[in-house]
């Protein structure tokens, strides 16, 4: 009798989550290189078969109807934004696969695909409010002004000329084995140094986030939402007047 609580439950559930993440791209519509992200939920009975039987796990199946849905994975989809130019000297993108890599002030790495970077107090090149720039061999770099040039491989001369160093663009084998930090940066084991890779200065890639699909999705779970609100309190209703009247039969 209770059973349609569990779906209108888990409906409401999976709605809310999905308007969470949605909102999180939206805000991050003006965040350089930030990536969009999906909910998506599974059937319970996908995630856990109950099965009865021995140490050998040989017996029948007693059952795979299933009233709830189960949280399965936000997916971060990285495919590349738009360059944007911007003209400032320490505005970098990468065009293609990899990130930058930042060092905070604890030692911890993370990767990013944002390159709006500047200088720190000691002249080291960095991204604001999460750390030091690191170069191919994992170590700051350091600028000590912001008059400079860089080519497409990464290469920062000084205006007037001289090699100051080099950006780090690092690549994994699978994104999809890293995971979200704190901070909105990524982080994730078998980073390695890429060979390949093209980077603009005086650019920036903008968010891959697509406000009008997004406003469309937001709109189509908030009403699915309140839809089920809605009838969880019709359900509600027809359950507490059963069993007053079957009280009364009685």
């Amino acid at each position: 009798m209770y059973k349609g609580f569990y779906n209108l439950t888990s409906a409401m559930l999976t709605h809310q989550q999905n308007l969470n993440v949605i909102g999180n791209n939206m805000v991050n519509i003006s965040t350089a290189g930030y990536k969009q992200q999906r909910y998506t939920a599974s059937t319970f009975d996908d995630v856990m078969y109950s099965r009865v039987g021995n140490i050998y796990n040989i017996g029948e199946e007693i059952g795979r109807q299933s009233y709830i849905r189960a949280p399965s994975q936000i997916y971060t989809d990285y495919t590349q934004g738009i360059q944007e130019p911007t003209g400032l000297p320490l505005d970098f993108a990468i065009n293609g696969d990899g990130f930058f890599a930042v060092q905070d002030a604890d030692g911890e790495i993370a990767y990013t695909r944002m390159g709006n970077f500047t200088l720190n107090n000691e002249g080291y090149l960095c991204l604001p409010g999460y750390g030091q720039v690191l170069d191919p061999e994992g170590q700051p770099i350091y600028l000590g002004t912001d008059k400079v040039t860089a080519t497409e491989q990464g290469l920062i001369y000084y205006d007037g000329g001289g090699l100051i160093g080099r950006l780090g663009v690092y690549v994994f084998e699978d994104n999809e084995q890293l995971v979200h930090n704190d901070m909105g940066l990524f982080t994730g084991e078998g980073a390695q140094a890429a060979e390949n890779f093209e980077v603009w200065n005086g650019y920036l890639e903008r968010s891959n986030t697509d406000m009008i699909k997004q406003m469309t999705e937001m709109i189509t779970y908030q009403r699915a939402l309140q839809s089920a609100a809605q009838i969880s309190k019709i359900y509600n209703e027809l359950m507490t007047r059963s069993a007053s009247d079957v009280g009364r039969i009685v």
